[in-house]
């Protein structure tokens, strides 16, 4: 098992990639009074969700796996939906693309990977990991139906739904972060969780 300053300094990482795609977003929506949602939020998210996907994996975390997991086809879809996709650098696609999968690989044929200890964790109750599982799963879902959404319109952007399931899925994980004592998900989630009502506002605000 890797040191735990290094495991948390790379979940403080990805948390960061993920606090700058909201920052970004929050700043340029509170200037038009209207949800924006630039190509760079979309290329923040895939970079954050690899590193929170290692983070998951060195915690022995499956919530945390599982949500990277699922929504990483979405970011590309946003990307491909506002043209970007193949405007970013080699490098950017290597990282994304190919970090991925020699990570797969690495947890494939060289890792430690045991569904027991995902599932009941390291001296937590079982309870907790579920809660942190459907958490996770509801936070996940605020992606799935923004694709939906966005593959409906043919236009990326996030609609109010959207932020509303945010906030809930947002609820649960730092309550499961206070449970499983991660100063990642609890410091991610309660930036995270002020953006997502001010968001609410401002779509609010702009329908009116």
């Amino acid at each position: 098992m890797a040191s735990s300053w290094f495991v948390y300094a790379i979940g403080f990482l990805a948390q960061l990639l993920f606090s700058a795609r909201l920052i970004m977003q929050w700043i340029k929506s509170e200037k038009t009074q209207k949800i924006q949602t630039p190509s760079l939020f979309w290329k923040l998210s895939l970079q954050g969700a690899v590193l929170l996907f290692i983070y998951g994996y060195l915690r022995d975390d499956m919530a945390i796996m599982l949500g990277q997991f699922l929504v990483y086809g979405g970011y590309f879809r946003n990307l491909q939906l506002q043209g970007e996709w193949g405007k970013s650098g080699i490098m950017f696609k290597l990282y994304v693309i190919a970090l991925p999968v020699l990570i797969a690989l690495y947890i494939i044929f060289l890792g430690r990977l045991d569904w027991a200890d995902l599932v009941k964790g390291d001296n937590i109750s079982t309870w907790i990991i579920i809660l942190g599982i459907v958490g996770q799963l509801i936070y996940t879902a605020r992606f799935i139906y923004q694709w939906i959404h966005a593959e409906k319109n043919q236009e990326s952007d996030l609609p109010w739904n959207f932020w509303v399931i945010s906030l809930v899925g947002s609820s649960l994980i730092f309550i499961y972060g206070l449970l499983r004592y991660d100063p990642v998900l609890l410091a991610a989630h309660f930036f995270g969780g002020l953006v997502y009502i001010r968001n609410l506002f401002i779509i609010r605000k702009s329908r009116k």
